[in-house]
């Protein structure tokens, strides 16, 4: 038995909660995982989980080995960066969420990641608000705004910028905003970035003003926010990633320059510090890069550019 394979297998059983999905996560088959589990309590000859209809649950002794098995894994991961420190063990499959400007950010940027890392694969999943991470089989994950669930490790790497913007087109038909007040009396396409539908906070450098909004048209997703302000049909808040080509081109004109858009933290968040996986410290490393090439996201603020 490859008591170390076996323990990382245990480990996955406790985080996901089942063999089928610790089998789905490790890319192994059910049984396999099962005879990798029933292996490790004949080796020790103890029982290290209770195996019922509604689910599992360690027991008692289970409970003394994780945080043991745990130390012995990180130990591991430790010896494998030593041996590997120019990234080229880094394997497996990587899952990471990310809302959708940022995902297409990345997506441009994911090539030469990869190309360094042959035995790595990136799963990316479009997400614009929090999930049940262990559930998602999430490695990663990339949220807006402040981060309330303590159980989890949070690392800060930006801030996002945005723009008040509308088409020429619609601009024509509507005077533009001059200050937030005005906002209301305008068609709103509001992307739901950090979980709130119907409010738009803005900032003039020195106060920071929130706005509620009536919508006449909400999505989960930027791309379809973007194509609805780009065809004339209203006033959008969008992230600089999606808005500054359009903008330089003329296809959409920031407005209410005074007034711009709050800036949010951008944290990744993973559910635990301790035993990461080389596959998921080399993305997390090239999120934290990546970040940090766009001067627009670094927290000392945005250069704004107007064309």
């Amino acid at each position: 038995m490859d008591i170390v394979s076996a323990l990382r297998t245990f480990q996955r059983v406790v985080e996901t909660g089942s063999f089928s999905a610790a089998a789905h996560d490790l890319d192994v088959t059910q049984p396999a995982v099962s005879r990798q589990v029933a292996a490790l309590e004949g080796h020790f000859n103890t029982r290290l989980l209770h195996r019922t209809t509604s689910g599992l649950s360690l027991t008692a002794e289970g409970e003394r080995m994780l945080p043991m098995a745990l130390r012995i894994l990180e130990a591991v991961e430790e010896l494998g960066d030593a041996a590997g420190s120019d990234g080229t063990m880094a394997s497996g499959k990587v899952r990471l969420s990310v809302p959708a400007p940022l995902g297409l950010y990345l997506s441009e940027r994911l090539g030469d990641l990869l190309a360094a890392h042959p035995k790595l694969s990136v799963e990316l999943i479009f997400r614009e608000q929090g999930s049940d991470m262990i559930e998602e089989r999430l490695d990663l994950e990339v949220r807006l705004g402040q981060v309330a669930d303590s159980s989890l490790v949070c690392r800060r790497i930006g801030w996002t910028t945005a723009f008040l913007v509308a088409s020429p087109a619609y601009l024509a038909r509507r005077a533009a905003p001059r200050a937030p007040k005005e906002i209301k009396d305008h068609e709103c396409l509001c992307y739901n970035r950090a979980g709130e539908a119907n409010t738009w906070s803005f900032s003039n450098g020195s106060e920071d003003i929130s706005v509620r909004i009536s919508p006449r048209l909400t999505a989960c997703n930027a791309v379809a926010i973007h194509r609805a302000a780009l065809a004339g049909a209203g006033l959008a808040v969008l992230s600089h990633i999606i808005a500054m080509p359009d903008i330089a081109a003329g296809r959409l004109v920031p407005v209410m320059r005074d007034f711009q858009p709050s800036r949010l933290p951008v944290t990744v968040v993973y559910p635990s510090r301790r035993n990461m996986p080389l596959r998921v410290k080399t993305v997390l490393d090239f999120l934290t890069d990546a970040m940090g090439q766009d001067p627009s996201m670094c927290a000392s603020g945005a250069d704004r550019q107007w064309n």
